[in-house]
């Protein structure tokens, strides 16, 4: 089961019976998606409910994703937001999104989602060439890796001053502390991390809960 990294079973078993309150329908998700050949790329519970607290505090109605799979973190956001809340979701695979309709649809939330199959940049700019920057008040980004910098830049003209962007994976299991470990994937997290420590356009933190999420608040 995808975790919080760095503690142990027991701690983890202990945290998840205080905190978590994962309803029914994204629990069975979870639980679906862990069957997955690429379960690995499923968000963890905890994580899931705190983006979804994020997405209330900031009493967000227009949100972005950049990465859905079977639509986990893209159920949550959608529970979280009103009634006329809607998220434009940003996939590449008709075959993952397929697991994400369904589960939208029986959470009674896909008219909260505006699913765009196809490369997310080709999304993303066609959301700027629209008019639509900075009328987003939440994005998340969990796609591919070598393109985070790339999602990032289009998300910061796209979500609105005060709006907060969110990045997955960026401990990347602990990989990317590991001098060793020079692969192309944890190269490129490397440079975004400390490409946007340095980002004075942002507020910046990285918590580290499930994969490590950095919470980037547009100034």
């Amino acid at each position: 089961m995808k975790q919080t990294i760095g503690l142990d079973r027991q701690l983890y078993d202990y945290l998840l019976s205080v905190s978590v309150r994962e309803p029914d329908i994204l629990r069975q998700l979870r639980e679906e998606t862990a069957h997955h050949p690429s379960a690995v790329m499923q968000i963890a519970p905890e994580q899931g409910q705190f983006m979804a607290l994020l997405v209330q505090l900031l009493g967000a109605k227009k949100t972005l994703e950049v990465g859905v799979f079977t639509g986990y973190s893209s159920l949550c956001v959608a529970l979280a937001m009103p009634v006329d809340g809607k998220i434009v979701a940003c996939d590449v695979s008709e075959e993952y999104t397929a697991v994400a309709r369904r589960y939208w649809e029986a959470a009674g939330v896909a008219d909260k989602v505006d699913l765009r199959v196809a490369p997310a940049l080709v999304t993303l700019d066609e959301l700027l060439a629209t008019g639509q920057a900075e009328t987003f008040d939440f994005a998340f980004i969990d796609a591919d890796k070598g393109n985070y910098q790339n999602y990032y830049e289009r998300s910061l003209q796209l979500v609105r001053p005060g709006g907060l962007i969110a990045i997955d994976n960026v401990l990347w299991s602990g990989r990317v502390a590991d001098a060793q470990v020079q692969d192309n994937n944890t190269e490129a997290i490397r440079a975004f991390n400390q490409r946007l420590y340095q980002d004075e356009r942002v507020t910046l933190t990285l918590v580290p809960i499930a994969d490590g999420l950095t919470l980037a608040l547009k100034r």
